[in-house]
């Protein structure tokens, strides 16, 4: 599956664990301090659901981005179901991209969660690489 034996290979794998756990460690601080916030900051962050048009319990979706951003960093960080916490931590990205639109916010406001989710795409695509916990429990 992997050519160990190409010096690009182990190049590009290693780049894809620095990328990958170094957006794990930003997003663990970004949602440990959303959780830390407490349930002021976790209804305003539900609440840009409004912006897709669902209104009912911004709670549960305040809660529900901190969950994409900490847990979501952590299983980043890990290479654990990455793809399953890229997909939730893009559309976490996703809805701030549509806050920042909707507000009228200039690009360089735009650009970071849109840069943001580029990356979990990525990740989703890709994966989480040999280095990493999905390798290891797939690999067995």
């Amino acid at each position: 599956m992997y050519d160990f034996l190409s010096s690009t290979a182990i190049a590009n794998e290693w780049a894809l664990t620095i990328i990958r756990m170094g957006m794990g460690i930003l997003f663990i601080i970004h949602g440990g301090l959303k959780l830390k916030r407490g349930p002021e900051e976790w209804l305003w962050t539900g609440q840009q659901m409004a912006n897709l048009g669902i209104t009912f319990a911004p709670m549960f979706w305040g809660l529900c981005a901190v969950a994409a951003e900490l847990g979501g960093g952590i299983c980043l960080a890990l290479g654990l179901w990455t793809r399953v916490a890229a997909a939730f931590m893009a559309f976490t990205m996703l809805v701030a991209v549509i806050y920042h639109i909707k507000k009228g916010d200039s690009y360089g406001y735009i650009s970071f969660p849109l840069s943001q989710m580029i990356v979990f795409i990525g990740f989703v695509i890709a994966g989480s690489g040999p280095f990493s916990l999905d390798f290891l429990l797939l690999a067995n």
